[in-house]
């Protein structure tokens, strides 16, 4: 299903968007990409001002409007000053959960990521990181989160797929363990975003330096867990592209985040091996209402993660 787009809203829910704002909307502009099918746009309005608009209804996906609760529970919840846009408003009618955002001046980051381009970003996640402990909401811990997810491998054991790498079929029973280890260190006190990846951060243009411009938005799985979580999970993506720089590139960011968290590599690893499981098992469970494309994007990392599995010198299995 295509997304939907400002003019699909009823007219209630587009005009109590316009009284958020203070002035009509004169113009929208649909944002392509995320995995959602309600409309993400930017309004402008008569006086010249934008917004971002989130809406969904459970006619288009029926867990996407619990989705965008929480998102809004967590908006409300952040503090001041944080690299986040400012939320503006947010409400529900007729079924509609609504979310009414600054729009930010910004780009996603360049895919595929460099060393060059990855590191400020994994810089400011964890000065983000650092800023969100202790956590200023009470959140669901990311093992009791994690733990079902966690289980991709475990479930490759009792029903192995037919297509499964033969490397990784050699190795489940220890792969299977290390996810179920990182489980017991992925708690903590800070509030993590735990979906960190190219589309979910902007870089806010002008000329200040990559760190100092990024902003993280989509909040919606947000959980406590471990101050280095965040950036350890925002790491799958550099090494899901699986060539041998980029695994060489995920092993020193890996080992950076661990040095600035005064932790050892080990949960970190562990905690992608379960992500990588994860996704080995999920890319191959039917697609969601709605959600076509889904599956593919997790087949992708799901293979790109088994080729640092197979380089990554922070392990031996």
């Amino acid at each position: 299903m295509p997304r939907i787009t400002w003019p699909d809203l009823p007219d209630a829910v587009r005009a109590e968007v316009e009284t958020i704002l203070g002035a009509p909307v004169v113009a929208h502009a649909s944002h392509p990409g995320g995995f959602s099918p309600g409309t993400a746009d930017r309004v402008t309005c008569a006086d010249g001002a934008a917004a971002f608009v989130k809406a969904v209804h459970p006619y288009l996906n029926p867990d996407s409007p619990d989705i965008h609760r929480a998102e809004l529970r967590v908006m409300r919840a952040l503090p001041a000053g944080l690299p986040v846009p400012a939320l503006l408003g947010g409400f529900e009618r007729d079924g509609w959960v609504v979310l009414v955002m600054e729009y930010v001046e910004a780009d996603h980051p360049t895919l595929p990521w460099t060393r060059e381009s990855f590191t400020p970003v994994v810089d400011a996640v964890l000065g983000l990181s650092d800023r969100l402990t202790p956590s200023p909401l009470e959140l669901q811990p990311a093992s009791g989160h994690c733990a079902g997810m966690w289980a991709g491998y475990a479930r490759c054991l009792v029903q192995p797929p037919d297509d499964l790498d033969p490397w990784v079929r050699e190795r489940l029973p220890a792969l299977a363990e290390r996810a179920d280890v990182s489980l017991a260190v992925l708690d903590g006190d800070t509030l993590t975003h735990f979906d960190l990846r190219a589309d979910n951060l902007l870089l806010r243009r002008g000329d200040a330096p990559p760190a100092d411009r990024v902003v993280v938005i989509d909040w919606p799985w947000a959980m406590a867990g471990a101050r280095w979580a965040d950036a350890t999970t925002m790491t799958l993506e550099l090494a899901a592209q699986g060539d041998p720089e980029s695994i060489r590139a995920t092993d020193d960011v890996l080992e950076r985040i661990a040095a600035h968290c005064g932790v050892t590599t080990e949960p970190l690893v562990d905690t992608t091996v379960g992500l990588a499981g994860f996704f080995t098992w999920q890319c191959r469970t039917p697609d969601p209402p709605g959600l076509p494309t889904l599956r593919a994007f997790q087949r992708s990392l799901a293979e790109g993660l088994t080729a640092w599995l197979k380089g990554t010198r922070l392990a031996t299995w």
